[in-house]
Parts: structure tokens; sequence; C-alpha cells
């Protein structure tokens, strides 16, 4: 490991319990700083309202940290909206942020539109399929931005259990970001969960920011965020044990596909040879033959996009 990164998981790696909540909201009070909770939401009506409600009670009506809960609904087609609206989130459509661009499926797009519908200074993501979901998981990662100006984005850190396996959960993070990361960005080797949905970080970060429009979001956001203000300005935050809602195999090869995409063109900004990728199922006659397309999309920073800029005069 870098000496560099040897001393940054000591000055820049906490646990939620660093920062009691009294703390956050003296802080929150001293700095004047809003603070978004968004959830990007494809078909969780199981988990959502739970979420929502956690949030609501702990930190809206018991403690006055977070402003506003918003759920963006990426084409749900259960009652993701309406448990969400009923929980007390508001409740946008992907579709109707930002219609003069066409929306493509996708957890960044989702994200990137998000920047459009809120106005915490801090803005807050958490992956909406979360089971058992502690508060915490808001507070901790938010703290360091409250509290310390120097820090721009934090990142959540836990276990992520596997059914009744400890440890085995972020697959795709042990077999395909960690390799990337400790080979062509080893100053951010250092991240437990660097794919992890939860992280909150500036608005003054995140707008400068492209966005890659599906899985590679989290990858790439953390990269790009390293050039633009640096290891020392990123965090991470012990909040404990995620569980959620665990994808299939396949699934889990076209998340990687994207990711090592977004990885390909960090490092050289060059093309996909073929920006596809074929998987096998087993059917009646053997096995088929899948054919997948890779996200090759990215939204460009929220800077250049003329309404953003037009609402942030007005």
């Amino acid at each position: 490991m870098l000496e560099e990164v040897e001393r940054w998981l000591s000055a820049r790696s906490w646990s939620v319990a660093d920062r009691p909540l009294q703390q956050l909201l003296a802080a929150k009070r001293a700095t004047g700083q809003s603070v978004s909770v968004v959830l990007p939401a494809l078909n969780e009506e199981a988990t959502v309202g739970d979420i929502v409600s956690v949030i609501r009670r702990d930190l809206m009506r018991r403690a006055p940290l977070v402003d506003e809960v918003v759920v963006v609904d990426s084409g749900s087609t259960d009652r993701t909206s309406a448990v969400a609206a009923a929980a007390g989130a508001r409740v946008v459509h992907r579709d109707a942020i930002l219609p003069r661009i066409p929306a493509v499926p996708g957890k960044g797009e989702v994200l990137w539109r998000s920047l459009l519908v809120t106005g915490g200074d801090i803005v807050c993501f958490v992956d909406a399929d979360l089971r058992d979901f502690s508060s915490d998981f808001v507070s901790g990662i938010v703290g360091p931005l409250l509290t310390d100006p120097g820090v721009h984005l934090v990142k959540a850190m836990y276990d992520r259990p596997l059914g009744t396996e400890p440890g085995q959960g972020g697959r795709v993070t042990e077999l395909m970001a960690r390799p990337l990361l400790n080979l062509h960005w080893p100053r951010l080797a250092g991240f437990v969960q660097p794919l992890g949905g939860e992280y909150a970080a500036r608005r003054s970060l995140l707008e400068r920011l492209p966005f890659p429009v599906g899985y590679g979001v989290e990858l790439g956001m953390l990269v790009d965020a390293l050039h633009l203000v640096g290891l020392d300005a990123l965090a991470q935050v012990d909040v404990g044990v995620r569980r959620h809602r665990h994808q299939d195999g396949q699934a889990l090869g076209r998340m990687s596909a994207a990711i090592y995409r977004t990885a390909q063109l960090r490092l050289a900004r060059g093309h996909l040879v073929r920006p596809s990728l074929i998987q096998f199922e087993r059917g009646t006659d053997g096995f088929e033959p899948r054919t997948y397309s890779v996200d090759t999309e990215e939204r460009p920073p929220m800077t250049e996009i003329a309404e953003y800029a037009a609402r942030r005069v007005a």
C-alpha cells in the first residue's frame, strides 16, 4: 500500500460514532448547510417506504438534519412511487426531469438528473433496496461534510453479507473494481466499498463531474473526484452492516462490463472495440447466447446544462 494511502486511512476513515448527532446538528446550524437525500428507485416497493420512513422519523422529525427526501423513480412498474409518497418522500419521475434530453435507462442517469430537482448544499445518495435500514447510513456520511470543510465526498463502508455468509457480498467490487483501482488508481485502494451506493458529496463537486449513465457511475465518480479535488478531500465512514437484494451472476457480469468500460475511458479516453457483452443461458436446445449493450454514454457536468444554470440564477 502506498504511504499516502496509509496516511489517508488513518486520517480520513471514521466510524459513525465519531460524530454524535448533536454535533452534526450544531455544525449544520453554524454553517447553514442544507442536506438533500436522494433515493434512485426502480421497482423497490418492498423496501423504499421503510427507508423513507426511517429517515423522516430520525433525521427530520426527531433531529432536523435532513431538509428533503426525494425519490427519483426511473420507470417502476410496481407501486414504488405510491409507497414512497405515502411514506413522505417527494417523488419525481426520471422522465419529467430535463425532458429536453431524452432519458436512458441506468442508475447514473437518475443520479445526474436528481441534481436538478434537489436543493441541498450536500446531496446524499442511498440505494432504495436496503433492508433493516438505519439512519446511521445518512448521518454517518453527511457528518464529515458538515464538520470538515476540507472534505468533499464521503463513501459509506460496511460489512456485506451474502445470505448467511458474512463478508461475501460485493462480488463485483472484489472481482472487478478493486483490482482496477489497485492497478490503475492505487491512491484509491483504501476505499472499503468503492462501488457502494451510499455516499454524500458537496453539490459544488457533483455539479462539476460527468456521470456515466449506468453502473459505472460510482467508480467514475471516485476517479474523477480524485483528479478534481485530491485524495484528502475524499473520506469514508463505517456505518455497520448493509443488507440488500442481491442480483444473479449474469446481472453482475453486465455490471462488471459497464464498470470496466468506465475505467477504460478514464484510462485512455479511447473507444470500445465492441460495446456489447454476450452471456449464455440454457434453453430448450442447449446454451443460447444473449447479447447486451454496454453503457457507452456519459452525461456532462451539470454546470454545462442551461436549465441548471438558469435555476441557480433564479
